[in-house]
């Protein structure tokens, strides 16, 4: 089976996480600090704190950005429901603005049009891999003075008009789980330049303890912690932080290669009844993350179906958010975000990873041909 997506580990990653292994360090220490300075200034931000999860780093977000009861979240529709979730995980409420439906990034004008008095976070996602446009969303977010965090889960090793994504939004979001840029096994991280920001990051994932000098009471020794909020347990390992360090020393080749396949499969898919994504512009060059594809919504499944029996491991990214059974219990309706939905009905994200060969690109697109003649 040829994955839609997958991770690269080769042996200096394994003798990383040796290292760290026999270092005595498995968790809370050296490497991970290291991991987070390391992804620090490879996107150009002053501050990185890295999470068991990109989830996690999400809510740890949220709550970083004040989010709370009775407040509201602009997200898109089409995304990882997390990035819904995690506002629900601190009492407040998810609105879901449409996307674009060529790039399946949030609509800027849409999000302007469902922003209210409640709005605390503007929430874009870099579908694919795919930056948004930050300059609109950073006017957006400024002139109605919300936090912007930009949910880059997919994007790591993109940038924005010459600049690295995580270095233009108040806080950036990096996912580490083994489909994406870089892996740590499961991971995230955020990034900022947000020094109040920072401390809260590192408050939140500790169970809301801290160790340092920001104590309301006299400290009574070495010893000393208090708790000054309800945190939780998101705490990266050392041996997660060594993966990620060795992995990162690789993140340029990896976008290459997977943008190099991207630049392959216009020519192998050339006059068949789909609709590609757009390629790279100068304002923006994706990480690359997805190569998904729009087919007739009417044969999507079938289509689907027949990938999967000829060995080829394709994948649909993603029902909209409040189209699923728990959010539909919360009140959303379905055609909430009519583009989203459009999308998602012929979405088809078809392999592309660093790894893949031109041999397998042919495979698919040849099998793709064959099936679409078919059906």
């Amino acid at each position: 089976m040829i994955p839609y997506s997958t991770q690269d580990i080769n042996e200096d990653d394994i003798r990383a996480v040796e290292r760290t292994l026999r270092s005595g360090w498995l968790t809370q220490g050296p490497a991970i600090e290291k991991f987070e300075k390391a992804i620090a200034k490879k996107v150009g931000a002053k501050h990185a704190v890295a999470f068991n999860s990109g989830t996690a780093a999400l809510h740890a977000a949220y709550f970083a950005a004040g989010v709370g009861k009775g407040d509201e979240v602009l997200v898109p529709a089409i995304t990882f429901a997390a990035t819904g979730n995690a506002a629900l995980y601190l009492g407040a409420t998810p609105v879901f603005a449409d996307v674009d439906s060529t790039t399946g990034n949030m609509d800027v004008k849409d999000a302007a049009r469902k922003i209210t008095k409640k709005t605390k976070a503007l929430v874009p996602v870099d579908y694919a891999g795919r930056p948004v446009d930050l300059a609109a969303f950073r006017a957006l977010a400024k002139k109605h003075k919300l936090v912007l965090i930009e949910d880059g889960a997919q994007s790591l090793g993109a940038s924005y008009r010459g600049k690295p994504v995580g270095s233009q939004a108040d806080m950036t979001m990096f996912s580490f789980h083994p489909v994406k840029s870089i892996t740590t096994g499961e991971g995230g991280v955020i990034v900022t330049d947000n020094e109040r920001y920072c401390r809260l990051l590192k408050l939140f994932r500790s169970h809301g303890i801290t160790r340092d000098a920001h104590f309301v009471k006299e400290s009574e020794g070495p010893w000393h912690q208090e708790m000054h909020a309800l945190g939780e347990n998101y705490r990266i390992t050392d041996i997660q932080a060594a993966l990620g360090e060795s992995q990162l020393k690789r993140l340029d080749s990896f976008v290459a290669k997977r943008a190099a396949a991207a630049r392959r499969y216009p020519t192998l898919l050339k006059n068949l009844p789909i609709i590609l994504p757009p390629p790279d512009t100068a304002a923006a060059e994706s990480a690359w993350h997805l190569y998904p594809v729009q087919v007739p919504a009417e044969k999507r499944r079938a289509i689907f179906e027949a990938l999967r029996a000829a060995g080829i491991g394709v994948q649909v990214h993603y029902l909209p958010v409040y189209r699923h059974p728990y959010y539909q219990k919360l009140g959303y309706k379905k055609g909430l975000c009519p583009n989203a939905e459009h999308f998602y009905a012929g979405e088809i994200s078809i392999p592309l990873f660093p790894g893949i060969t031109q041999k397998q690109q042919k495979f698919v697109a040849d099998t793709l041909r064959r099936i679409l003649t078919l059906i």
